[in-house]
């Protein structure tokens, strides 16, 4: 796992908490309810249907925990974890009932912050051997945004900023509203404290020239060939943080990571990335039932 991939009980435990209200309703799972004795008790595995990379394990399981406090879970493949097809993540067991409840909200969070930590991986591994280092957006899903980023750093990635309080980010919109580079980052110095960090958007050579003459601390390079990002970082010759951006895909992203650039930022890791299809197989404990749940798109 990454050494600096933290996430505490008290930062996941209200989305997961909240993702089962949702589910619940006003009744309750009536499907187990109805259908499974209150007695019966099953074994459940998480099993990777697809190699990826593991991210969101504790959380999904807190979704058991908090219907059954009782439940037992062993991990066998941690966050961080690269699998294979078929491998078993984690195994959960306990009443029947509450595993079959929490079960479509666990393979959500769990398909979904795997998905991410795959795709940075893959982004990740090409730019090996490149100083570039990979980020995420804030292009996240409303209300998941702590899990997503979560996963962008487990795997491999680094996160660009959590929200608005956390940096200054002039981008164009920002540029025509204040008047013009000079000025937006002229009010924004005049400001701020000294740990605020200031990055600016520029489109164009003409517009990085203009803000090499000021007063910030990092510049995007946005929608820039890697031609036109090499020249870019030679201007800017390490007197601010170059970060590229924009329509940039794994098959230019080897080519924008040798321009030289610092930062490779990549929305697409949080707003577009398939999921990791995981599956839960449950077993009762008489061993005379045996069902296979596939995750869905």
């Amino acid at each position: 796992m990454n050494e600096i991939a933290s996430l505490y009980p008290l930062m996941y435990e209200p989305i997961v908490r909240g993702a089962l209200e949702e589910d619940l309703g006003l009744a309750g799972d009536l499907t187990s309810d109805v259908v499974v004795p209150p007695d019966a008790v099953a074994t459940a595995s998480f099993v990777a249907r697809k190699p990826g990379c593991v991210a969101g394990l504790q959380v999904a399981l807190s979704a058991f925990r908090m219907l059954d406090p009782g439940v037992r879970m062993t991990v066998e493949n941690d966050d961080g974890s690269n699998v294979a097809g078929g491998t078993t993540l984690a195994v959960v067991s306990g009443s029947a009932r509450p595993i079959l409840t929490a079960e479509r909200t666990a393979l959500n969070i769990l398909s979904r912050m795997s998905g991410i930590a795959t795709a940075t991986r893959r982004a990740v591994e090409q730019t090996a051997g490149c100083k570039a280092r990979v980020v995420c957006t804030r292009k996240t899903t409303p209300g998941l945004r702590t899990l997503e980023k979560y996963a962008v750093r487990i795997g491999g990635g680094v996160n660009h900023r959590f929200g608005l309080d956390d940096g200054v980010m002039i981008k164009d919109n920002h540029i025509v509203a204040a008047g013009g580079i000079a000025a937006a980052v002229g009010r924004a110095r005049a400001r701020l404290g000294h740990m605020v960090k200031i990055e600016v958007e520029v489109d164009t050579l003409e517009q990085l020239d203009e803000l090499l003459t000021l007063d910030a601390d990092a510049v995007l390079l946005d929608n820039m060939s890697p031609d036109r990002l090499r020249i870019a970082v030679d201007r800017i010759a390490g007197r601010m943080i170059a970060e590229a951006s924009g329509g940039i895909t794994l098959d230019n992203l080897r080519a924008i990571a040798e321009s030289g650039v610092d930062i490779i930022s990549l929305g697409w890791l949080t707003h577009s990335a398939p999921i990791l299809d995981i599956g839960l197989d449950l077993e009762t404990s008489a061993g005379d039932a045996r069902t296979s749940c596939r995750s869905a798109a």
